[in-house]
């Protein structure tokens, strides 16, 4: 997961679907440090964009195919936004995928709690 969480970390913008107002939520979180989008087709340079998902499971497989389909190539999902359909297809589909059981927080991967560590190793590495 180092690997595809700092390739994450090299693209060049950054995106959330899924995230939320509600200030209760994970999503809402999110919102502070990332822009936010209502779709992926809303994404100025996809190619050019890792996207964070903090959507449903059942959600998150048809925003895993609107990426696919944008031309995203990384994407991270939060914990509880994937069942093993979702992992899969991100895993097989994407350059980078992030996502699973794992990470510092033992509830799975999570941008806020693990991306630190992966966005100074993906900075050190451009210098």
């Amino acid at each position: 997961m180092e690997v595809a969480s700092k390739t994450f970390f090299s693209s060049r913008l950054y995106a959330v679907a899924g995230a939320s107002a509600d200030k209760s939520k994970f999503g809402y979180k999110l919102l502070a440090c990332y822009p936010t989008v209502s779709s992926v087709k809303e994404l100025v340079s996809p190619s050019e964009t890792s996207l964070s998902i903090v959507t449903q499971p059942h959600v998150t497989l048809k925003v895993l195919h609107e990426a696919k389909e944008a031309g995203i190539g990384c994407v991270w999902m939060q914990p509880g936004s994937f069942d093993d359909e979702g992992l899969e297809y991100a895993k097989q589909e994407f350059k980078a995928a992030v996502g699973g059981n794992e990470g510092r927080a033992g509830e799975g991967w999570c941008v806020l709690v693990d991306g630190d560590d992966a966005s100074r190793r993906a900075k050190e590495e451009k210098l």
